[in-house]
């Protein structure tokens, strides 16, 4: 599959995908997810390779400033199950916006 058809089954430009292969931009989960879907593999398969140590660096890394266990929070868990009730092209602007408030604000 090329990064063309990549992106055109994700919803993005394949510019996105090339930041995203080269490290220049880094991945959401979300995203992550999207991708793993098309290409029919689980989301472990980009995790390959990793001892744990470096999963857990990684992940430690990503989600600083995030509580450990955010779902257990109800107002997170009715965020996230209101965003995936959202139609998904809205949700991917939903998300671009979101992504890019929580920039101004750092």
């Amino acid at each position: 599959m090329t990064q063309q058809q990549l992106a055109e089954k994700v919803g993005i430009k394949f510019q996105q995908i090339q930041k995203y292969e080269t490290g220049m931009n880094r991945i959401s989960a979300s995203r992550l997810w999207d991708i793993a879907e098309t290409l029919s593999v689980p989301v472990a398969y980009f995790f390959e390779g990793m001892n744990g140590d470096e999963a857990e660096t990684q992940t430690a890394a990503n989600l600083q400033g995030v509580p450990g266990d955010i779902l257990a929070d109800k107002e997170a868990l009715e965020l996230v199950r209101s965003y995936y009730a959202i139609p998904e092209n809205q949700r991917r602007r939903l998300f671009e916006l979101a992504r890019v408030l929580s920039d101004a604000a750092a």
